[in-house]
């Protein structure tokens, strides 16, 4: 869904950044586009600058060139209109769960009342199924507890877009799962727009609606946007059953391990291949691969040949 001018909600022009001292461009000539309500993963080995870019989403950092903008309005400092949520929890450890989203809300709303600041707490809590540890501290809670009230403090704000930094990356398996299920459902009551860096490709298929594929850096480019042509309501444990799935994480694979690495050094394109790969092509490497399913990839591993680290 487009603005009221028909531009998209969020638009990346040619944005690049040079840090101090360096010859090169850690990335340049990024271009790309999210619709409001969209869920946009972005994946690349490390030194590509996906943290970098995020963070001139946030406002966070200036880039060297280009341009962001949201809404139609040019994003160039922080703003509660966005939410961030890091790998790290960043809770304040001094305060319970109650009051560290308490903090952000009145932040957000600074003349409501008590009572509006609470409700509006619980109601999010609540989202994250915490209400049991609303008034413990962090250091009372689990890791996975921890970036569930990340992620409540990230939408008690009501941002228009959130921004997610590999959130889960320093989880277990069934804790992500878990939380990564809540996003799912808390993103589909909500409509909310969503940037997220990850370096499991499985984890872009289950939530993704596009998916960015960068290419190496230096000079770094979006070199890809894949449609992801699941359907919407997924689940983790159905996924794999549906014949587009191993041609689709086949096709990110063989990006990260064969082709990120020839399309770095500025010959990227200069604007994004949308790829929306067909039924034919699907079935047929689903046919292929049915009988030797692969284990799941994380291109976060530096012993992994699709590594991607942030």
């Amino acid at each position: 869904m487009s603005n009221e001018t028909g531009q998209a909600y969020l638009k990346v022009e040619h944005l690049g950044k040079t840090f101090p001292g360096a010859t090169e461009a850690v990335f340049e000539h990024v271009n790309f586009q999210i619709e409001r309500g969209e869920f946009v993963c972005i994946i690349g080995h490390s030194g590509c600058g996906k943290t970098t870019i995020l963070q001139a989403l946030a406002g966070l950092e200036t880039a060297s060139e280009g341009h962001v903008f949201m809404d139609g309005r040019e994003v160039n400092a922080p703003g509660l209109e966005r939410g961030v949520v890091f790998q790290g929890h960043a809770l304040m450890p001094w305060l319970t769960v109650r009051q560290n989203i308490a903090f952000a809300v009145r932040s957000r709303w600074p003349d409501w009342p008590a009572s509006q600041v609470q409700q509006q707490v619980l109601h999010h809590v609540k989202l994250v199924g915490l209400e049991h540890a609303i008034d413990k501290k962090p250091s009372q809670l689990s890791g996975g507890m921890k970036q569930r009230v990340g992620i409540a403090r990230a939408f008690a704000i009501e941002p228009k877009m959130l921004l997610l930094d590999e959130p889960f990356g320093a989880l277990d398996a069934l804790t992500r799962g878990t939380i990564q299920d809540e996003l799912l459902r808390i993103c589909a009551q909500t409509r909310q727009t969503v940037f997220m860096i990850t370096h499991d490709v499985d984890e872009a298929l289950l939530l993704a609606d596009k998916i960015l594929l960068m290419s190496n850096g230096p000079r770094a480019r979006i070199a890809e946007v894949v449609v992801n042509t699941l359907p919407r309501h997924r689940t983790r444990a159905g996924l794999h059953h549906d014949p587009q799935y191993y041609p689709l994480r086949n096709h990110l694979v063989d990006f990260l391990v064969d082709r990120a690495k020839g399309l770095s050094g500025g010959r990227a394109p200069a604007v994004p291949v949308e790829v929306r790969p067909g039924l034919r092509s699907l079935m047929e490497a689903h046919t292929a691969v049915h009988t030797a399913r692969p284990a799941p990839v994380d291109t976060d591993q530096d012993d992994n040949p699709a590594s991607a680290a942030a």
